[in-house]
């Protein structure tokens, strides 16, 4: 499974829900554009060291995969499609689900704008 944003920033706040299921992994997964997502998110609070830890804390646990020149391809594919049918979505996002569909893995997530992108599998947190 990979997880998105949303669902990571859900676990940094203590949603039990969320919490509880993440602490079930062993190790988890994020593409590098949510670790970026993070540490922005983390550099514009008030607390940029509170959240920076959060971050760092959440790495000794977990894989970040990268892009590639397949990620590059399958981003382009998912934005044309999506373009096509009038229903974009944010820019991160679809580099997200670009690398979920590269590495054949489930997105856990919390938006629902990823049901336009087809062959994509999620699971909504």
């Amino acid at each position: 499974m990979l997880l998105d944003t949303n669902v990571v920033i859900e676990f940094f706040r203590g949603n039990s829900s969320i919490k509880s299921r993440l602490q079930k992994e062993s190790f988890l997964t994020i593409p590098y554009v949510v670790l970026g997502e993070l540490y922005l998110g983390a550099y514009r609070s008030q607390n940029a060291a509170k959240h920076t830890q959060q971050i760092k804390r959440l790495l000794e646990n977990c894989n970040v995969l990268i892009a590639d020149a397949e990620t590059a391809e399958t981003y382009a594919r998912i934005k044309a499609a999506l373009l096509q049918k009038g229903k974009p979505i944010p820019e991160n996002d679809i580099w997200i689900a670009a690398t979920a569909l590269q590495y054949g893995m489930r997105l856990v997530t919390r938006d629902n704008h990823f049901t336009e992108i087809e062959k994509l599998q999620l699971e909504h947190w």
